[in-house]
């Protein structure tokens, strides 16, 4: 079988090699000549070429099945010129139409070849043994740079990311702690090849999510000059390595295969979309299955890095769990799982409040987002008048939300964009929470 030279410098090297034969494609003839009368099907006539460039693959691995399909007279030559077999137009007949009703009765998956499930195994087990690990402080630094984040912290993600353990992000709210996690994935390099969709025992799992892959355009032309064969494998997609990000409506239910009785095919788990990237678990404790839960699901996973998937027959197989997975949540980590799970979760970074330094900074950032002038002054002022005598400590989201409900006030009144102690006093009075006296009748 064709393996990937997984060097993430070029591009042409993510992707694994072309197979020629069916044999290096590692699909069974049966199901390929399905997958070709599918497409002969929906498209009532097609170039050998075009059906292999549909299947992802090159003609010599399609022609095989054509040749059978042929033979069995559910599709015939309707012409095209002497130049080979890859340029003759196949047409279904009325036989293979019969032939392709039983086919779609039980599975209704058209589209490029599927990858077997053993090639996907080893390309991702090499994928994660060679994925370079370059998160340094510079780097580190450069992709936080629109936040101000202290040295410690920066210094606690680095080594959490290079590693690919997963990591607990926590603290007190509006710290951004979700901006951090999603920060990750900028210090994920290199790409990686996404599958179409994998075949385990018969059974097709769509991979690739168009929603959460971000493929990598290709400038480079992969077809040889002389013969116009494919050098890479395109049942596979190179994309950047992704990230998916959930939040309280997380199921236990997405963390398994699912399967459509409609279409006879199967989606991947969210934690098979996003291997080789990150997965972003916000808001962590508050989904609508518990935390122990969730962990309990993942146990196994997080310590040897390899899940385990069961298809709708009941036969189980192990896959590759090679994705680094951020657990964002406010609550405390001791009040949501116990030690045999956070020591499952290596790295535990604290987002704390900012300092008065900071929260300078911040403020002053937001002004120049907006183009309005920072004063100084009026943020002292409003820390020593609000804050301080309410006791409320300062969060990271504040400088932003107040400077936009502010300036939410002026426009309501006609005043100019600009920041005044007044304005700043009104957003304060409708952004806090007070305990008033009385009830309310």
């Amino acid at each position: 079988m064709p393996t990937a030279t997984l060097d993430p410098t070029t591009a042409r090297n993510v992707l694994p090699r072309a197979p020629n034969t069916l044999e290096e494609a590692g699909l069974s003839l049966d199901l390929l000549t399905q997958l070709a009368l599918k497409h002969l099907h929906f498209s009532g006539e097609l170039k050998g070429s075009e059906m292999a460039a549909r299947l992802g693959v090159n003609f010599a691995v399609v022609e095989p099945a054509l040749e059978v399909l042929k033979v069995q007279r559910q599709v015939e030559i309707a012409g095209g010129a002497i130049t080979g077999a890859a340029s003759y137009r196949y047409r279904i007949t009325d036989v293979g139409r019969t032939r392709v009703a039983l086919f779609l009765q039980t599975n209704q998956y058209v589209g490029v070849a599927p990858v077997p499930y053993e090639q996907y195994r080893r390309y991702m087990q090499d994928f994660v043994r060679s994925a370079p690990r370059a998160a340094t402080r510079e780097r580190v630094r450069e992709a936080l740079s629109h936040l101000v984040v202290s040295q410690p912290v920066l210094d606690q993600l680095g080594p959490a990311i290079n590693s690919g353990h997963s990591m607990f992000v926590y603290g007190p709210p509006g710290n951004g702690k979700t901006v951090i996690a999603q920060a990750t994935r900028k210090l994920l390099s290199g790409d990686i090849a996404i599958p179409h969709a994998i075949e385990v025992e018969g059974a097709i799992i769509r991979l690739f999510d168009p929603v959460n892959h971000e493929p990598v355009d290709e400038v480079e032309n992969d077809r040889d000059r002389l013969d116009l064969s494919l050098r890479h494998d395109h049942r596979w997609i190179r994309c950047k390595r992704p990230m998916v990000m959930v939040g309280g409506e997380l199921t236990l239910a997405a963390l398994d295969l699912s399967y459509n009785p409609s279409t006879g095919f199967y989606r991947a788990p969210i934690q098979a979309v996003a291997n080789g990237g990150v997965l972003v678990i916000d808001d962590f404790g508050r989904q609508q299955c518990a935390p122990r839960d969730l962990l309990n699901r993942w146990i196994v996973p997080l310590e040897s890095r390899v899940d385990f998937l069961t298809l709708q027959s009941g036969q189980k197989f192990e896959i590759p769990f090679g994705v680094l997975i951020v657990f964002a949540t406010n609550i405390k980590p001791s009040e949501l799982v116990d030690e045999a799970f956070l020591r499952r979760i290596r790295y535990k970074v604290y987002a704390e409040g900012p300092t008065v330094p900071e929260f300078m900074q911040i403020f002053e950032n937001c002004c120049s987002e907006r183009k309005l002038r920072f004063d100084r002054g009026l943020v002292q002022q409003l820390l020593s008048h609000y804050y301080e005598p309410r006791k409320i400590a300062p969060r990271g989201c504040h400088p932003r939300d107040l400077i936009d409900q502010s300036l939410s006030l002026a426009d309501y009144r006609g005043e100019p964009r600009q920041l005044t102690s007044e304005l700043l006093a009104a957003a304060c009075a409708g952004y806090f929470v007070e305990e008033r006296e009385g009830s309310i009748t």
